[in-house]
């Protein structure tokens, strides 16, 4: 079982490894610009963005980003799991179970009464381990560029 813990700075090279697979695997760009504020983010604990990594034998395989997220509609704060990743190399060991389930403890104890996140329609190997942990919504997803 993979160790979660908060993202910190002995992990900055790691971290970009791994978040870099993630931009790989969803085809998008990551210049070292986008890598470097997401990771001030991460640091700044005045800023939104939290993250966790699972390390197994104490190197990071996985990461989870998350964030607070105000529902008007239930007049509260919820959870929104921003971005997951697990290292393939460890994938169908339990890590994405194990970052999803940090980060629901983690609403548990904040009072946030729903995690949210998004995934590709076409990720079947994630989304059948969503199907397992998570309800699957009937919402669609659109993107507005101003």
């Amino acid at each position: 079982m993979p160790l979660i813990v908060p993202i910190a700075t002995e992990h900055r090279a790691r971290w970009q490894e791994l978040y870099r697979g993630y931009a790989t695997f969803y085809e998008r760009e990551l210049t070292d610009a986008h890598a470097e504020t997401v990771w001030g983010w991460l640091q700044d604990p005045a800023h939104e963005l939290e993250g966790r990594l699972a390390l197994v034998d104490g190197r990071p395989v996985g990461l989870a980003h998350f964030r607070r997220m105000p529902s008007p509609l239930r007049g509260a704060d919820i959870g929104f799991l921003d971005d997951l990743f697990v290292d393939p190399k460890a994938r169908a060991e339990g890590v994405g179970r194990a970052l999803i389930e940090a980060v629901a403890g983690i609403a548990r104890e904040r009072g946030w009464s729903v995690v949210r996140w998004l995934t590709a329609d076409d990720n079947y190997r994630a989304r059948a381990l969503y199907d397992r942990l998570a309800v699957k919504t009937a919402w669609n997803l659109y993107e507005l560029a101003p």
